[in-house]
Parts: structure tokens; sequence; C-alpha cells
């Protein structure tokens, strides 16, 4: 099969988009493992489908398949990518869209400055909601908030560490660190991914509070590994923040791959992302039958 495709990032956060507007693809897990490998295929940290409006009120359909090819339900940087994407092909010409995922409806903007601000809906933190198994657990209370024990037992490994929990659509676990470049994120990110305490498994943040409004942030991604940037990872990282009694409603996050500006007016309230969102380049690849 020779599909079309096109190469964007969001602050380094890096995706092969598809358009299926017309016809869907059918790709399946092993395909999509292909187009994001970085030395037979495309290379990439998720896959983002284009498709038709499912019901009336909505834009587009925004399909979002991880490095490792299983589906998942959000992802904001690729959310600012999908909105350049189809006002880049002409698909549409509105300033704000309404847009369907797996985690529910988000209505992205493009910005005057070029920039994409995606409004990301309000965050959960209903622990079966996330999901996050707390049986026999004793939280750490912070602030009006907590933070959950997680035992990490491996052989390279045997620590406790306290993280904060929720869902931005997706779930996430948000540690402090004092110094984020030396955080152990490729040793302790697999294992609170893959922890048996989340069912679905989870995104591991480890973040640096530099001051009220700005952090540095690394992300261990579901599914992907450690990401330039993750743009519901941040604003997890800011919400737990917020809630923790450690920052402002507006805050700059600094990911290894650009700056993101996230703000939060509270519980009930919407998340907003603001980032960059770029081409990279187009393309043909032939994908084959059974990688």
């Amino acid at each position: 099969m020779r599909v079309r495709f096109t190469k964007m990032q969001g602050a380094g956060n890096d995706f092969v988009v598809l358009d299926e507007t017309r016809a869907r693809l059918g790709l399946t897990t092993a395909q999509y493992r292909f187009l994001a490998d970085r030395h037979f295929g495309v290379g990439a940290d998720q896959i983002l489908s284009v498709r038709p409006a499912p019901a009336p009120g909505i834009d587009f359909e925004y399909v979002i398949h991880n490095a490792d090819g299983g589906e998942v339900e959000q992802c904001g940087n690729g959310a600012r990518c999908f909105v350049r994407y189809v006002h880049a092909r002409g698909l549409s010409a509105k300033p704000v869209l309404r847009i369907q995922t797996r985690a529910g409806v988000i209505e992205p903007r493009l910005c005057a400055d070029g920039r994409v601000t995606v409004d990301m809906g309000a965050p959960v933190f209903d622990l079966a909601r996330v999901p996050f198994n707390a049986d026999g657990l004793r939280p750490e209370p912070v602030d009006s908030w907590q933070k959950w024990p997680l035992a990490l037992e491996e052989p390279s490994l045997v620590a406790t560490r306290y993280v904060a929990i929720l869902s931005m659509g997706n779930p996430h676990a948000v540690q402090l660190v004092d110094d984020v470049a030396s955080a152990p994120v490729l040793l302790e990110g697999p294992l609170i991914e893959r922890h048996p305490r989340f069912p679905n498994r989870v995104n591991a943040g480890f973040m640096q509070v530099r001051s009220r409004g700005r952090i540095a942030l690394r992300v261990y991604e579901r599914g992907a590994g450690e990401t330039l940037a993750c743009g519901t990872g941040a604003c997890a990282a800011v919400v737990a923040g917020i809630r923790l009694g450690l920052l402002d409603a507006s805050v700059e996050v600094e990911t290894r791959g650009g700056l993101l500006t996230i703000e939060w007016a509270g519980e009930g309230a919407a998340v907003r992302m603001t980032g960059p969102a770029t081409i990279v380049f187009e393309g043909e690849i032939e994908i084959p039958d059974q990688p």
C-alpha cells in the first residue's frame, strides 16, 4: 500500500499525519508501528489520522496511535499540529474547530502569532476514571490535594516515589524533582509507565519548579518513551503544581523541544495550552502488508 503523509512537529514532539477524510486506510497495529519506526519507516512519536466529522456540530475526528501502534485517547501537541494541517490542506478555514477525540471534544484555535491554542477540557481527579488502583495506599496530604506513594521494585531500583495523579483525557503521574536535567527519566519512567496500579499504563512526568510561573518538564510517554515534549503532560504537570500550591494560574513550561504556555483557572475549568505547530516535510511511503 502506498500512502501519502505529512511530517509535523510541535515543540519537538513529532508526528506522521494521515488524511483519511475521503476513505479509511485500514492500517493495522503493525503498520502504524512501521510508520513510526525511525529506521525503517518515517519516524514519529505518534501517528495522527484526520477523519470526517462523526456527528453534527463536530468538524473532524482526531485519531491517535502511539509509536507502539496502540490507539490512545489524547495528544495535546498533536492537536495543535492537527489544526495546522487541516488549514494548510484547505480542509477547513474556521479559526476555531470542534474536534472529536476518544477522550471527548476539544476546541483548538489559531492565534495571530502563528501558534495554536487548544482547549484541552477539564482535568479529571477521580482515581477510578484515571484509572488508578489506590487500594491499601495512604496518600500524603499537600495543600488542598494529595500525592500517592508508588513503590518501584526492580532489580535495578527499589524505591518509593510520591506522585500526583490525574487525567487529561489520558492518565498522568507527576513527580517533583530538584533537577529535571539529571532526573532518572529513562530508569524510572518505564517502571512508572507500566506500574500495575495503572491498568491502562500511564504517562510519567518529572517536574522541576523554577518559579510560580515557570517549570521545566520531562515526560516518559506511554507507548512512546521519552519525547521532546508532551502537551497533555505539560497540562497535567501545571494542574498538579497549582493544586499542590506551587504554581500560579498561567505557567510557562520548558520542554526539551520548546516552550509551551499552560493556563488553568481552577477546579471545573478547562485547561488551555498554547504552543507551536510546524510542517516539516511531505512524502509518500510504501507500507508492506505485513511489516
